[in-house]
């Protein structure tokens, strides 16, 4: 079996922003609805055991580290709203949802994709979401992310391409680099080419000598100065280590209680306040469809 562990924040942002661009204006719950609907595409296309995670209070013990953390501050009234109202849409259908607050989405994604790597019956383990933070729980193969924007699959090659580090440097390299989407600036002067030479060598910020002649890297510009910096500031860049790193300690069930068995019995009075009742009849055609037990 293959595991489907959908970041459902990215994916309610994604529809929604997609109706902007298609029709200029958001029509009333329609990101909710594009959920459901891509979320029964996967089913239609082979999913059976399928979990979101969502950030259900986009605020995290994250924003008690560091005080610039991302937030819930400027965001679309229209967005904040149908999180909610998404997880219950979800959870009347079926579906798996782990709503965080103290923690966010990419941690229960994390905590997901390492329970399910850990069960022997599992082939492949899909991440949805192009979130660079998950990179970080790439293996081989086997545990991957998937863009379905792109339709692109990122595996462990994939992750060591873009960033020049394998997926356990990953932390490493957002708190040097920093991350503007999630609020932290990262450590001055250490860019995408400086970190992942750097990184390629010594795998962790503990790692990395004080002096840059000890780091044997040669043609590295400006290597003093960033080793400097590095030494003033390595407190913090491991602080930013903390934040960027996800945290799998999450009760998130077992593979087994991913399976989706169908909608329950309320999704008609959900789907039909949503104005989405043609997703019951999709729905309920999926799952006699997938009724037959997984091997």
């Amino acid at each position: 079996m293959k595991v489907h562990l959908i970041d459902g924040t990215y994916e309610l942002f994604r529809q929604h922003f997609g109706q902007l661009g298609r029709h200029g204006e958001a029509v009333p719950n329609a990101a909710t609805i594009g959920v459901l609907a891509s979320t029964l595409q996967l089913i239609s296309q082979g999913a059976t055991h399928v979990g979101v995670a969502s950030d259900h209070v986009i605020e995290s013990f994250r924003n008690e580290l560091w005080a610039g953390y991302k937030s819930s501050e400027g965001m679309a009234e229209e967005l904040l709203t149908q999180i909610p109202l998404m997880e219950h849409a979800l959870d009347a259908m079926g579906i798996t949802v782990w709503a965080m607050v103290e923690h966010e989405a990419d941690d229960a994604l994390a905590a997901a994709a390492a329970a399910a790597d850990a069960d022997a019956r599992v082939e492949q383990v899909l991440i949805i979401t192009p979130d660079k933070d998950l990179g970080q729980c790439v293996r081989g193969t086997r545990v991957v992310q998937f863009d379905r924007r792109k339709n692109e699959i990122i595996d462990e090659v994939a992750v060591i391409e873009r960033f020049g580090v394998p997926p356990s440097s990953i932390a490493d390299y957002l708190a040097l680099v920093g991350d503007s989407a999630d609020g932290y600036p990262g450590i001055a002067g250490w860019g995408a080419k400086s970190t992942s030479a750097v990184l390629a060598r010594f795998g962790t910020i503990e790692a990395i000598p004080a002096a840059a002649a000890d780091w044997g890297i040669a043609g590295l510009r400006g290597a003093d100065k960033l080793a400097a910096v590095l030494d003033a500031q390595r407190d913090l860049a491991l602080l930013f280590r903390r934040i960027a790193t996800v945290d799998t300690n999450i009760d998130v069930g077992t593979v087994d209680d991913w399976r989706w068995n169908g909608p329950g019995a309320g999704f008609v009075d959900v789907a039909a306040q949503l104005g989405a009742a043609h997703l019951v009849e999709r729905a309920d055609r999926l799952a006699q469809k997938t009724s037959k037990p997984a091997d």
